[in-house]
C-alpha cells in the first residue's frame, strides 16, 4: 500500500499549500464523469463549494439525481446539473459531446473520472469490449469532442484519475480488446490506466493551449473498490483513503494556479508530478520521460 493509503496521504499533506485551493471558481463550468459516488461525488462537492458550475455525467438517473440532491444541500449551489450517459456506447458519447456543444457556450474543466472493472469480458451494442470502451474509448471521444468547446474557454483544463495500478502495466496495443488470454478485470483496469497515460501525454501535445494531467488517487474507500474488490476492500478498509483524500489532487489539478505551471500531460499523485513508472521498472516506452520521482505503488 505505502504511500497510497491514508498514511501516505496524511504525510503528503503536511507540504500542501493551503491558500493552493482557496479559489473562488463563480461562473467557471467544470464537467465531472461518474460524479454520483466516491472520488467524482467528493470532487463536485468541492467544486459546487467554491461556486462552480458542475454537470454531472452519470450512467443511473436514480443514483445521479440523489447524488444531485445531496450536492445542492451540503453546498448550497443549485448550479447543478445531471446529464445521463453510458460511457461504454461510444456513439452515444459523441452524440452527447455534439449536444453539450450546441447548448452550451463554455467549459472550463473536464473530469475523466468515471471508470469500470468488469468481472467478465463483456461487450457492448457495437462489439467492443465493454472496460476498453469505458475507460480509454469513451473517454477518448468525449475528451476530442470538446476540445473545440474547451479551447474557447479560459484556462482549459482535462484531468483524467487513473490508478496506481497502471505501474504494474506497460502499454500493450496488440489486445485492446482483451479478446486473448484469460480476462483478468483488475489487470485489464490497470491496462487501461495505463493507455491514459499514454493517452494524456499524446494530447497535451497535439493540444498546447489546453492543461492536461493524469492523476492516480491511491486507494481510496468508494463503492467501487468494495464491488470489484471486495476482499482486498474488507481487509484494508481501515487505511483507505477517504473519498474526500481520493479527490484532493483532482480538486487541485482542476481549480489551482499553482497546477498550470507546470507542463502539461504529467502525472500526479498528491499535488505533485510524479514518474510513470517505477524505479528501473521495465514498463517504459520510448518516449515517455522517467526523470520524475518516482510514486509509492499502491
Amino acid at each position: 500500500m505505502g504511500l497510497s493509503c491514508r498514511n501516505g496521504f496524511l504525510s503528503a499533506s503536511k507540504r500542501f499549500v493551503e491558500k493552493d485551493l482557496e479559489v473562488c471558481v463563480a461562473g467557471r463550468t467544470f464537467m465531472i464523469t461518474g460524479a454520483n459516488s466516491g472520488i467524482g461525488k467528493a470532487t463536485a462537492i468541492a467544486i459546487a463549494k467554491r461556486g462552480g458550475i458542475v454537470h454531472m455525467v452519470c450512467r443511473n438517473k436514480d443514483k445521479a439525481e440523489e447524488a444531485r440532491a445531496d450536492i445542492v444541500k451540503e453546498t448550497g449551489n443549485k448550479e447543478i446539473y445531471v446529464h445521463i450517459l453510458d460511457l461504454s456506447e461510444t456513439k452515444k458519447v459523441w452524440e452527447f459531446a455534439e449536444s453539450f456543444k450546441r447548448k452550451y457556450k463554455s467549459l472550463n474543466v473536464l473530469i475523466n473520472n468515471a471508470g469500470s472493472i468488469m468481472s467478465q469480458r463483456d461487450v457492448n451494442t457495437e462489439g467492443l469490449e465493454k472496460s476498453f470502451a469505458t475507460n480509454v474509448l469513451g473517454v477518448y471521444i468525449l475528451t476530442k469532442s470538446l476540445i473545440p468547446l474547451l479551447e474557447k474557454s479560459p484556462d482549459p483544463r482535462v484531468i483524467t484519475v487513473s490508478s496506481g495500478g497502471m505501474l504494474v502495466q506497460k502499454l500493450r496495443t496488440g489486445n485492446l480488446q482483451s479478446e486473448r488470454g484469460r480476462y483478468d478485470g483488475t489487470m485489464v483496469f490497470a491496462q487501461h490506466k495505463r493507455q491514459q497515460v499514454v493517452m494524456t501525454e499524446q494530447l497535451a501535445k497535439a493540444h498546447t493551449n489546453i492543461h492536461f494531467s493524469v492523476m492516480q488517487p491511491g486507494w481510496v474507500d468508494t463503492p467501487a473498490v468494495a464491488n470489484a474488490m471486495p476482499d482486498f476492500h474488507r481487509s484494508m478498509k481501515d487505511s483507505l483513503r477517504t473519498p474526500e483524500q481520493g479527490a484532493d489532487t483532482v480538486v487541485w489539478l482542476a481549480i489551482s494556479e499553482a497546477a498550470t505551471t507546470n507542463p502539461s500531460g504529467r502525472f500526479y499523485q498528491d499535488r505533485k508530478m510524479v514518474s510513470t513508472h517505477l524505479p528501473l521498472a521495465w514498463t517504459h516506452n520510448a518516449s515517455t520521460p522517467a526523470s520524475l520521482t518516482p510514486p509509492g505503488l499502491y
